[in-house]
């Protein structure tokens, strides 16, 4: 990759084949097997910010906000091209800034080597590591078909 400066900015419109280019280079194929689901994930979240070189997408961090109370980290990657140059960093650096009011930032990340000491480089913690049955966390994944047969109702029958 050559050696032009990398721009970390705020972006949205990303388009999907960019996106796909840059999933597929991490073997992300959750995402890119579905490449609308990506458009509109990426599309609805809070904050995206991308890292360009050359105007090339290298990296990307996008987040999931209420601005005031919580914030979700999800998908910080960066284009093998580009590992090991403070890309990563960058991203989680300029979603945090940008959240620094909030207090909850929260994220669910693979069991990777490396993973660890990169988030925890960052501030975040294990959240085994919050003491004792101070803090659970819960996870659910779905196939995203839903029973559309079953109703919701609240309030007395």
């Amino acid at each position: 990759m050559d050696e032009a400066e990398v721009v970390i900015a705020a972006e949205s419109g990303i388009p999907v084949d960019e996106l796909l280019v840059l999933y597929g280079s991490v073997g992300w194929s959750a995402y890119t097997d579905s490449p609308e689901v990506l458009g509109a994930a990426v599309a609805g979240a809070s904050l995206v910010v991308t890292a360009r070189r050359g105007g090339k997408l290298v990296g990307l961090a996008r987040a999931l906000s209420d601005g005031a109370t919580i914030c979700y980290l999800q998908d910080v990657l960066v284009h093998p091209t580009a590992h090991r140059r403070g890309i990563g960093r960058a991203l989680v650096e300029a979603v945090l800034d940008r959240y620094r009011a909030v207090r909850q930032k929260v994220l669910l990340t693979d069991d990777e080597p490396g993973q660890r000491a990169f988030y925890e480089s960052l501030g975040y913690a294990e959240i085994r590591d919050h003491g004792s049955g101070a803090l659970r966390c819960f996870v659910r994944f779905d196939d995203g078909i839903q029973d559309r047969h079953r109703s919701h109702v609240i309030g007395p029958p």
